[in-house]
């Protein structure tokens, strides 16, 4: 991955709506897909303000522009449903700082893609599960998550990673493998490879109902793990799903398998 400079991080803090006088920037969080800092903002007498900059990986990410039309457009639809149920839109969803010119991303001098959200406060995203309600609270939030969006038309939403859940297509890649078999290694493993050959049709079967209309497309996350959910600090409760890079078309299943 390509790594960040000063330069760029203080351009880019130039050219979001923030307000105040900056008093801290830190690295932030454990992902290691794009480059998260922590800013924190002094407004006044009202205090301090945090917010999350992050540098968005367009290596893995190619089209940065459709990825955040997305997010903008699940998290306002989110927004919605979260204020209709009497909750709190700002700790629920993510909410999008958007940059001085009002697009919901700024583009550096290198090139480089960056997007701000509101920090949520008094919560905690978990690496590692420390209580089995941890667990439980994860399924609750996607389930949530799956719920409040099942209404959202899907279709509408992009790709952001082409094919991500297409089996049908990653199996014929798998058989191509074995064909070159470029390494000399298919021999070894024959009894293994025989064994996903004969279940083909497995690999098929989502794509089939969904083909038939007897099962529906729907608005899915695609990377369902314990640190997307952010757990409130005084109910344990989970209250957020977070990271909507991969959020697009797809199936419930798929959601529910990889969780």
């Amino acid at each position: 991955m390509k790594r960040v400079n000063q330069a760029q991080i203080d351009e880019a803090i130039a050219n979001f709506q923030y307000e105040g006088m900056l008093v801290d920037q830190r690295p932030y969080g454990s992902g290691h897909i794009n480059d998260t800092y922590l800013l924190t903002f002094e407004i006044a007498e009202m205090g301090k303000l945090r917010v999350i900059l992050q540098r968005m990986n367009n290596e893995i990410f190619t089209n940065p522009v459709e990825l955040m039309e997305n997010i903008i457009s699940v998290t306002s639809y989110l927004r919605k449903k979260i204020i209709e149920n009497g909750g709190d839109p700002d700790r629920e969803t993510l909410n999008v700082i958007r940059a001085v010119d009002g697009k919901p991303y700024f583009v550096d001098y290198k090139g480089d893609y960056w997007r701000s959200y509101k920090f949520i406060t008094d919560a905690t995203s978990y690496d590692k599960v420390e209580k089995p309600d941890d667990f439980y609270q994860s399924a609750v939030s996607f389930g949530h998550f799956q719920r409040l969006l099942a209404d959202y038309p899907a279709d509408t939403l992009h790709e952001t990673i082409k094919g991500f859940h297409d089996t049908k297509a990653r199996f014929q890649v798998f058989k191509e493998a074995v064909k070159k078999d470029v390494c000399s290694r298919a021999a070894s493993v024959k009894k293994e490879i025989d064994f996903v050959l004969a279940h083909e049709d497995v690999a098929n079967v989502f794509g089939e109902l969904l083909e038939k209309g007897e099962i529906p497309l729907r608005v899915t996350h695609n990377d369902t793990k314990l640190n997307n959910i952010m757990i409130d600090n005084k109910t344990g409760k989970g209250i957020c799903v977070i990271d909507l890079d991969t959020v697009m078309p797809g199936l419930a299943m798929n959601d529910f398998g990889d969780s």
